[in-house]
């Protein structure tokens, strides 16, 4: 039997039909929603810990990452990201490495090029990896430099300053002669992924990791996709402020929302691009095919543009999830039990009959979900200096000191409205404990540092959720 692992970035769940939709409109996803169809949904799916390489690092060896232990990176060639923004420590087995050793032809095609930076080793395992350059600020162009004009059609005169000047400047360069839909991104990732499967059909069995970028920022897309959602004629907004939206006006997030949604939409149609070839190939018959996104992002929620850990948004946290088994299990079926990105990497493995070299932190859940069982209580998630703990009832999320916490409780008509910490100081200080526990005991001297250096966000209760 083969696996196959497609993650997408920054995939908002509600931005995939099946689970509804965005506060701004629905967005067609009709590739996704088919899969939906012949797969298990699950509902209640996080990250377990965030952003970008320490979400990577727990799906890639089952690991938890969480509480950054030795994670406080800075590194050459890299600038100082999140703790956890590093290498995968080379004690830890990575799945490729573990599916290699079971027989299986291993395989990595991705454009997330900070998996591929100086000090990396993502790639780590796989047979054949490619990295397909240009995301972002990729160095891979050094010209011709983008005029004037460029910067100012892409990045709006009242959003410019030097560091997204810079950050555009590099984008355009990346993407200077970019003609045909083929080019973008996301439809290059799928395309080497299809010619991979066509050059491996030899292998008896296989493992392939498929990771998309897209619909990260900067959210470059032709333009009939976006027409789909905004088809005025005002100006092009493409870039995440990482700042409050307020002062943006209602046209600007609209083109915002827009080009977020028609890079979704292309996203699915390159998506379904591979899915048709693995059904025409009769892959689909004999491969464990799972989707997921690492996080989503906030666009316009809460008046906010980007990602964060504290305070925290289910626009971030909330995460899709598809598994699809060739036998056709849980076809059309949904769950609601709690699952965390490393317990994709335990099903895979059970899945393929393997066993870890070392116990691993992952939980498999797949079978348990068709018999409705739960095989966790709460997820916690670890993002830099916040935390953020969910169980059936609460959403709670403070800082690692226990300091500026919210509680919201999921039960309500609407749940992220109010803020119910400091009528519930029990249930904060539980459940605070219980994230304390999962990062055993303790936190590391400069987590807390720089929680401790971190302003409280507005609307935080006083309360202190500090350990007894």
């Amino acid at each position: 039997m083969n696996v196959v692992l497609v993650m997408f970035d920054s995939l908002r769940k509600d931005c995939i039909g099946v689970y509804g939709a965005p506060p701004w409109g629905e967005v067609a996803t009709p590739h996704l929603n088919a899969l939906a169809e012949q797969s298990m949904v699950f509902d209640r799916v996080y990250p377990e810990t965030l952003p970008t390489l320490p979400t990577r690092r727990a799906v890639y060896t089952g690991q938890r990452v969480y509480p950054f232990i030795d994670a406080d990176f800075n590194l050459k060639g890299d600038f100082r990201g999140a703790p956890g923004w590093g290498p995968i420590p080379e004690e830890q087995a990575t799945l490729a490495e573990m599916f290699r050793e079971a027989g299986h032809r291993t395989g990595l095609i991705a454009d997330v090029y900070h998996m591929f930076k100086p000090s990396k080793n993502y790639w780590r395992g796989f047979d054949q990896w490619m990295f397909l350059r240009g995301q972002e600020k990729d160095p891979y162009r050094s010209g011709p430099e983008p005029t004037q004009e460029e910067i100012d059609y892409w990045l709006p005169k009242e959003l410019q300053n030097e560091s997204k000047i810079a950050f555009i400047r590099q984008c355009l360069k990346n993407m200077h002669d970019r003609t045909r839909e083929e080019d973008y991104f996301n439809a290059r990732v799928f395309i080497e992924a299809v010619r991979w499967l066509g050059q491996n059909r030899d292998a008896e069995q296989f493992f392939l990791t498929v990771e998309t970028f897209d619909p990260h920022e900067p959210w470059f897309v032709p333009e009939h996709y976006r027409k789909m959602y905004d088809d005025s004629d005002g100006p092009e907004q493409v870039v995440s402020g990482y700042s409050d939206t307020s002062a943006m006006s209602p046209e600007l997030l609209r083109r915002t929302q827009a080009n977020y949604s028609g890079l979704v939409t292309m996203c699915d149609r390159w998506f379904g691009y591979f899915t048709e070839t693995m059904e025409k190939m009769g892959l689909l018959d004999n491969t464990l095919l799972i989707v997921t996104s690492d996080h989503g992002h906030s666009i316009g929620d809460k008046q906010y543009l980007g990602k964060r850990g504290y305070p925290a948004h289910p626009s971030v946290f909330d995460i899709p999830l598809f598994v699809r088994h060739p036998a056709g299990k849980g076809a059309g079926q949904r769950s609601d039990i709690i699952v965390q990105h490393h317990d994709l990497s335990a099903e895979m493995l059970r899945f393929a009959g393997i066993e870890p070299p070392e116990p691993i932190d992952g939980i498999p859940f797949f079978e348990e979900a068709l018999a409705g069982k739960a095989v966790r209580d709460h997820a916690t998630v670890g993002w830099g200096a916040g935390l953020v703990v969910v169980t059936e009832r609460w959403f709670f999320n403070c800082k690692v000191d226990g300091t500026g916490p919210f509680l919201y409780d999921l039960k309500a008509e609407s749940p992220y409205q109010t803020n119910v910490a400091k009528a519930n100081s029990e249930t904060v200080r539980k459940l605070y404990q219980v994230a304390l526990a999962d990062a055993g005991g303790e936190y590391p001297e400069y987590l807390l540092s720089i929680a401790r250096n971190h302003k409280d966000a507005p609307g935080c209760s006083d309360l202190a959720a500090r350990p007894a």
